[in-house]
């Protein structure tokens, strides 16, 4: 497997490998490109560990959801930059056996895993997990698992948590560590370091990239991976099906709260005007009969058209409604008569231009004191 020896990740050109978008295989990242490691297994992006601080955390809440929300918190002391510049990603439990509530997390600073999904979004690895390097080393049950390769040092330690560093500094940490035992499964350590023989391990890039992403996948939160999209032709399908039905169920939804809407600020309307034209009128119960009792009987008159006339009247003056008081209405021969208070010098010619607006015969006159009547035909 190629080493990842680049830290930070800035955009450039593709890999020379495949051409994208890439379905599947293990990929490993190098600087600005990902390269290919093995076609075989789904998609599976190895990042540096370098980049990625590898922590044991105990949360001991019921959820993941809360467990996702007391991260930050539960590990503010163990990390020196601003808890808003880093990416927490919450892995498998290290210990279910002697500790339930542990957990592996994956600290990344947030500008660096923005770039590294760009860089997989641009190459067709959108839907890929992104593990850190050293999870592939097989977990040891003491001590540190260590693979040298090109002057690089990865340990995974049997605490589940991990680390990488350049090979001339492996001693130094290990004697700092209190010299653990060494379980070498790459080529042989040089310096003094000791390290028991063990055997190879024998499972493929695919098999290791599937374990690593189970333990920890750092596409999580606002990095999240992209589910993977569908055929074409269904997917062109599903959204036809699914436009379809959510503009017909939109469109009686807004059919229904539009016809509401006018109809209650009917009513309101039609209510004013009655307190009006009838003070002390009780309009709690049905509004039209209420109306029609209030007019004069006569055979020659049609109750029944004054209440839709008097809507329309006042949805016309609708934005005159401020300027206009009314002191009474009339409603005979098809004809009702609104008799206003004085106002504004051209009140009246702004009425009379707000009934023709609104198609309704009707117009408007100005006394000499000023008064308007205002008269509307239900013809």
């Amino acid at each position: 497997m190629r080493p990842t020896h680049e830290a930070s990740v800035t955009r450039g050109a593709r890999t020379p490998d495949l051409p994208p978008p890439h379905a599947g295989g293990v990929w490993t990242l190098a600087g600005d490109r990902l390269i290919i490691v093995s076609a075989e297994g789904p998609a599976t992006i190895l990042v540096p560990t370098e980049r990625v601080r590898l922590l044991n955390v105990d949360l001991p809440l019921p959820n993941r959801a809360r467990r996702l929300a007391a991260l930050p918190f539960a590990i503010e002391d163990q990390v020196a930059e601003p808890l808003d510049s880093l990416h927490f990603a919450l892995g498998a439990r290290t210990d279910p056996a002697g500790a339930p509530n542990r957990y592996l997390v994956g600290v990344v600073r947030a500008e660096i895993m923005a770039a590294w999904t760009a860089l997989a979004d641009e190459q067709g690895l959108g839907g890929a997990p992104m593990v850190p390097d050293v999870l592939l080393l097989p977990r040891p049950v003491e001590g540190w698992a260590v693979s040298v390769r090109d002057g690089r040092a990865l340990v995974l330690a049997a605490d589940g948590t991990g680390f990488a560093m350049p090979e001339a500094l492996l001693g130094a940490a290990w004697a700092a560590a209190g010299q653990p035992r060494i379980h070498n499964v790459g080529v042989p350590l040089g310096g003094d370091l000791p390290a028991d023989a063990t055997t190879p391990d024998l499972r493929d890039d695919a098999t290791r990239a599937d374990v690593a992403a189970a333990e920890l996948n750092l596409r999580q939160g606002a990095f999240a991976a992209r589910r993977e999209r569908v055929s074409g032709g269904w997917r062109r399908l599903g959204w036809i099906l699914g436009l379809g039905a959510a503009a017909h169920i939109l469109i009686a939804g807004g059919d229904a709260l539009m016809l509401r809407s006018i109809a209650d600020r009917r009513a309101a309307e039609t209510r004013a005007l009655v307190s009006v034209a009838a003070p002390g009128t009780d309009l709690t119960g049905d509004l039209k009969a209420t109306v029609t009792d209030l007019l004069p009987a006569g055979g020659a008159r049609a109750p029944d058209r004054f209440v839709p006339l008097l809507a329309r009247v006042s949805a016309a003056l609708g934005p005159l409604a401020g300027s206009i008081a009314v002191r009474s209405v009339r409603y005979e021969g098809r004809v009702m008569t609104m008799d206003c208070d004085p106002g504004p010098p051209d009140l009246a010619a702004r009425i009379a231009a707000a009934l023709r607006a609104g198609r309704i015969q009707g117009q408007a006159t100005a006394s000499p004191d000023g008064s308007i009547r205002i008269t509307a035909s239900a013809a």
